[in-house]
């Protein structure tokens, strides 16, 4: 895709780019190449989700933007930060970037409460009062504010991923990254999840997702991306990329899914 194409799928949600992923190129043990020359932009404010088949890179090149994965050639810049090795310069864009992964990743010999306000009371040095008072107010956000004294292992995965999110939201980030957040849940599960996240997006919050959610895609999403290989294959409004794909490797992935 030309960049006069990639501009001209651009959705009108502000000029401001949060994110610019410059010809990004990862290699694994020096012999595997799983990111090559992936360029992307996100807009404040809008919602991207990025699909394609296991292995696609798709995973790893989101997880640069909070440097969970290194890269070896290219540029990422974050809010107007320029993503270094420098571990200043990564704890900055960290407090920027909330994360929820496939795994709920909470700490089992804590309360909801306290897996939510760990984070604000370490890293971002509030007193403890603050970091309760907005704890309870996402834990209610996301609607398990009865839960906030439970451990997570008496929570189903559903209620799990659910304190995961608002413990990301309780750092207060300007970015939002979710990696496949549906992809552990039993299927009645998945739903409430989903509807977290399009609140979340219909709130402002800029979202960069990898999802196989299509309804998701579809109806949240203001663009939706196509990865396989380690390379941005597509990139369209969703009513362009599920009704007229113009890449054959797009339609052939579509047909899968759909």
């Amino acid at each position: 895709m030309t960049q006069a194409q990639t501009d001209a799928v651009q959705p009108e949600i502000g000029s401001e780019k949060v994110i610019i992923a410059r010809d990004v190129e990862k290699w694994y043990d020096n012999n595997f190449h799983v990111l090559r020359g992936v360029s992307l932009s996100v807009n404040k404010g809008e919602v991207v989700v990025v699909m394609g088949p296991s292995g696609s890179g798709k995973s790893t090149f989101i997880r640069t933007f909070n440097a969970l994965e290194s890269y070896q050639k290219g540029s990422i810049e974050i809010d107007g930060i320029k993503l270094s090795h420098d571990l200043k310069n990564i704890e900055t864009i960290r407090r920027e970037v909330g994360m929820v992964f496939q795994q709920f990743n909470l700490f089992p010999h804590l309360t909801v409460l306290k897996n939510v306000t760990l984070s604000p009371i370490w890293v971002r040095r509030w007193p403890k009062a603050k970091a309760e008072e907005v704890a309870l107010q996402l834990l209610e956000r996301v609607g398990i504010l009865e839960q906030a004294h439970k451990f997570p292992g008496q929570l189903s995965g559903g209620q799990q991923q659910r304190v995961a999110i608002a413990r990301a939201l309780a750092m207060q980030p300007k970015i939002m990254l979710f990696d496949e957040p549906t992809s552990a849940l039993d299927p009645e599960m998945v739903r409430e999840v989903l509807d977290v996240m399009r609140t979340l997006a219909n709130s402002g919050m800029t979202m960069v997702c990898v999802t196989h959610e299509v309804g998701f895609a579809r109806e949240v999403a203001d663009r939706v991306v196509l990865m396989d290989s380690g390379v941005l294959v597509e990139e369209a409004t969703p009513e362009e990329f599920f009704q007229n794909p113009k890449e054959e490797r797009t339609q052939k992935f579509l047909s899968q899914i759909l």
